[in-house]
């Protein structure tokens, strides 16, 4: 008697599968590609998952189950649940616009700038304009797509001594795999980025595998030196990050590629035989073996969807908690579908009827419920028709049931999803109160991310370093993050109203107010340029109330001055001012 075994693992809410029931060879009759011998045993049940996920995406999830040995599964309905899920909680995550923040930039317009605040200024642009360069919203939509979906992403930075700047690359978390020296480490020392070519044979090119290698290791004379940096060391550099300080660790770039047919068992991708590797060559002619990127990180970032559980580093997709649930909407779906059939064109049952023949074959025609059927029925005759439109109420009653479940368990909530009737909602803050759990699950998606973008635009800045590109001089790198914006609406007019009694009370300084704003989605690009027009404006609005009331002293000195010469000239020349009327003056004698 076999006994089955139950495990445990990042990928346990996925056992109920068919498909993922074998611990040691999961997915291989579905998925011949994780049969391949230099596939690593113990990255087949992440990568197992990622396809059945992929599946679910695709409105695939029954051609699975077929396959797992579910013959009705062809005929179940998919309507694009499972994506619509994913791409609700993306659109939540991402909000309306991300943007570079480099901390204290937003202080260099302020009368009196902290110190620093220029520098950080400074690097915001720049980092801003490689974002724009490298396309980097369509890149972050790329990967975070990935990782709500699959639970991991993966990108990857590379120097490009043509555009002299780093390039970002987005990659399946497929053809990702970290090697740790020791688990408790934050950041593998190895990282493989590995997929199969298949052969082509127009080409001529038979089926291989393909690994880039990014390793750290001590600087040797064995590694060669990539062409942005030429400073002819060997041993001990220092790095432009960290001026006056000397490191003997560098980052080396492999890339091979070994046919498939060469490759025996126990050949696994971290054991793949260098003597019958093929190593790429890059345009310059290098051949990437070993190549010496000048720097002391593995510029690959791997994003987790969720906070990873303690000892593990992979995060969990969104579709994790409500798979079943979503096999079940299917399930229900293709009943519903066949209720709503025989309820327009109900089953008939007919007793004494005269059923026409088929002057052919000489046999009874089939008869065929249409509009303007006509049937002729005896004496005796009696029609009965099978009514089922209470199952297709029920049925109808369980997918919205099913949908509030969904909704409800993955804590993107009714609200979240829109499918919440708003004449269920009292008031606003009823509608905060349910859109609480949503709130809760973007919070700790971004923090799950937060670290991970800092460490991106940490490589960036490092990379630009390396390849001394102009205007990023040697020095520490200043910390930058991505600034989400909110992902729910926000009362603008109460956020105006509170700022503006804030400012005018002198409890909130200008900055403060501008980041609330901009924060409540009034369409403000940068805050610091905001806060600096609003200072420029205030100061013309001064300068012309001092000219206006200047002009204004001018006017009434001007004129009390004229009222004096008048009361001179009455007093000698004979005449005097009685109102606004001069009378003559009597003569004498």
């Amino acid at each position: 008697m076999d006994l089955r075994q139950l495990v445990i693992d990042a990928w346990s809410w996925l056992n109920y599968k068919p498909v993922m029931a074998d611990a040691g060879r999961p997915g291989s009759r579905a998925f011949p590609e994780l049969a391949k011998t230099w596939m690593p045993p113990h990255e087949l049940r992440r990568l197992a998952a990622y396809k059945v996920l992929a599946s679910y995406d695709n409105n695939q999830a029954g051609q699975l189950a077929d396959i797992g040995g579910d013959p009705g599964a062809l005929e179940r309905r998919e309507l694009g649940d499972a994506a619509n899920l994913v791409d609700t909680a993306l659109g939540y995550l991402l909000g309306s616009e991300q943007k570079v923040a480099v901390e204290g930039a937003e202080n260099a317009d302020e009368e009196t700038p902290t110190p620093g605040a220029a520098e950080a200024a400074a690097v915001q642009k720049r980092l801003r304009e490689w974002a724009d360069k490298e396309l980097l919203t369509f890149r972050v939509q790329q990967a975070e797509r990935a990782a709500v979906l699959l639970g991991d992403s993966v990108m990857v930075l590379a120097w490009n001594p043509e555009k002299q700047r780093p390039t970002l690359r987005v990659y399946d978390p497929g053809f990702f795999f970290p090697q740790w020296d020791d688990e408790d480490d934050d950041f593998p020392v190895r990282v493989h980025l590995a997929w199969e070519l298949p052969a082509d044979d127009d080409a001529g090119l038979k089926a291989r595998v393909r690994r880039v290698t990014y390793e750290l290791g001590p600087i040797s004379e064995n590694g060669e030196q990539d062409g942005h940096v030429d400073d002819g060391a060997v041993g001990p550099r220092s790095y432009p990050w960290e001026p006056g300080r000397e490191s003997n660790l560098t980052c080396y770039l492999t890339d091979a590629e070994w046919l498939v047919e060469d490759l025996k068992n126990g050949e696994t991708l971290d054991r793949l035989p260098m003597s019958k590797a093929s190593f790429r060559v890059r345009p310059d002619g290098t051949e990437l073996d070993r190549l010496d990127l000048m720097i002391d990180f593995v510029p690959v970032v791997h994003i987790a969807n969720t906070i990873p559980d303690g000892g593990e580093h992979w995060g969990r997709s969104v579709l994790a908690r409500v798979l079943q649930a979503l096999d079940e909407l299917a399930a229900t779906d293709s009943d519903s579908s066949a209720a709503s059939a025989t309820t327009g064109t109900p089953i008939i049952g007919l007793a004494g009827a005269r059923l026409p023949v088929d002057r052919a074959t000489g046999k009874p025609q089939e008869l065929q419920v249409k509009a303007g059927a006509v049937w002729q029925l005896g004496e005796t005759g009696r029609m009965d028709a099978l009514d089922t439109s209470p199952q297709l109420a029920e049925l109808r009653a369980r997918v919205d049931h099913l949908l509030e479940r969904i909704a409800a368990n993955s804590r993107v909530t009714a609200a979240g999803l829109g499918t919440l009737d708003a004449t269920e909602v009292p008031s606003g803050y009823a509608l905060k109160l349910a859109l609480g759990p949503l709130d809760g699950l973007i919070g700790m998606m971004r923090l799950a991310r937060e670290h991970k973008y800092r460490i991106l635009f940490k490589m960036v800045q490092r990379l630009y370093q390396a390849g001394r590109a102009e205007g990023w001089p040697a020095g520490e790198t200043l910390p930058a993050r991505l600034a989400w914006a909110p992902h729910t609406p926000t009362d603008r007019g109460a956020v105006l109203e509170e700022v503006v009694k804030a400012y005018g009370a002198g409890v909130l300084s200008l900055e403060t107010a501008v980041s609330m704003l901009l924060e409540a989605g009034y369409p403000i690009k940068d805050a610091s340029q905001e806060v600096a027009r609003i200072r420029a404006k205030a100061e013309q609005e001064a300068a012309a109330r001092m000219a206006e009331a200047a002009a204004r002293r001018g006017s009434d000195e001007g004129h009390e001055e004229s009222q004096e010469e008048n009361d001179g000239l009455g007093a000698v020349g004979g005449t005097k001012a009685v109102g606004k009327e001069r009378e003559p003056v009597a003569t004498v004698g």
